[in-house]
């Protein structure tokens, strides 16, 4: 396992993570979490990435009694919460319990500590900007957590390079902690906001990033090539909005030739596209997710696949990806 700085901090995350989004106290059971998580441990991944909202809360609530049960060092694994939605998420949360309000950051911070049962989270993100409360606010907030001793390092999720400024500004103005990560989606399928739009900062303000979704929620494994399998993520009522956006035939066919490729390669569409991710200097770790302990096995060879992805590999795959006419190279 490969660790990284995250951004211009001196914390060294592994360049494979593990999150519970969909999974952790809804799709999977309790014993098959805990089979993850040691899995994960044990190959070398030392960031567990969660969230409020995931499950309902229930997927902290899952996991901290699984490192509780564990017993692992606490100073051996860095661990996140994210908040914004609520547990109940936007809809049913009420006024006071969504957003980055000071009342609600500082308030989900004590129940993200509570469920997690640990003292201190070593990364705590926005989930999402809030057009609603003042910048300030939020960045204060963040700043005095981490004063606190609650908080270590402070971040955004689905932020735009010009809200993450926004927020250095003003903590270069007051003597504030400013964000250290930002965790955007990207894969092949999704890639404009960590290659383009984010460009800049990296340079200026050393910007980690813990992404999420490299296999494009199971649309880069292949499975959905020929139609949605019964039981899959994409078959679930909460994840239409991705299954409208990602399950287009353009897509469809830039994976089949994909997949062709991986094959000429000796390996599998989910690990090139995992190494894929890897491969960007800019991605300081990539979150993998899984329902299944053979999934999860199978996915911490993409370090390993890295390696075949040399630059000639890797035009190959742009073109693919930009609809250009290819050629075998094997």
């Amino acid at each position: 396992m490969q660790y990284n700085r995250l951004g211009k901090s001196g914390l060294k995350v592994s360049e494979l993570s593990f999150g519970s989004w969909i999974t952790f106290g809804n799709q999977i059971d309790n014993t098959t979490s805990k089979d993850l998580m040691k899995m994960a441990y044990d190959g070398g991944i030392n960031f567990f990435d969660n969230a409020e909202v995931y499950a309902v809360g229930k997927s902290e609530e899952v996991m901290g009694e699984i490192l509780k049960e564990m017993n692992w060092r606490r100073d051996s694994y860095i661990l996140s919460s994210k908040a914004f939605f609520g547990i109940w998420g936007l809809k049913d949360s009420k006024p006071t319990q969504r957003g980055n309000t000071r009342k609600h950051l500082t308030e989900a911070c004590h129940q993200a500590l509570e469920r997690l049962k640990t003292d201190y989270l070593d990364l705590f993100f926005c989930h999402r900007p809030d057009k609603e409360t003042p910048i300030e606010e939020t960045v204060w907030t963040m700043h005095n957590l981490i004063q606190q001793g609650k908080v270590l390092y402070w971040g955004t999720s689905e932020w735009s390079a010009q809200e993450i400024m926004e927020a250095h500004m003003v903590a270069k103005e007051h003597h504030l902690i400013g964000p250290t990560m930002e965790q955007p989606q990207y894969n092949m399928l999704w890639r404009d906001k960590v290659e383009v739009e984010f460009s800049q900062i990296y340079k200026t303000v050393g910007l980690g990033t813990t992404v999420w979704s490299p296999l494009a929620s199971g649309v880069l494994t292949g499975k959905y090539n020929d139609g949605i399998p019964e039981g899959t993520r994409l078959n679930r009522e909460d994840m239409s909005w991705l299954k409208d956006r990602a399950l287009v035939e353009e897509n469809l066919a830039k994976v089949r030739q994909l997949s062709s490729f991986a094959e000429e390669l000796g390996t599998s569409m989910a690990l090139l596209a995992i190494a894929w991710c890897l491969k960007n200097k800019n991605v300081s770790t990539v979150i993998l997710g899984a329902s299944k302990v053979y999934q999860l096995e199978e996915n911490l060879k993409a370090s390993a696949v890295k390696e075949l992805l040399t630059p000639q590999v890797m035009e190959r795959i742009e073109g693919i990806l930009d609809n250009k006419p290819v050629h075998p190279m094997f």
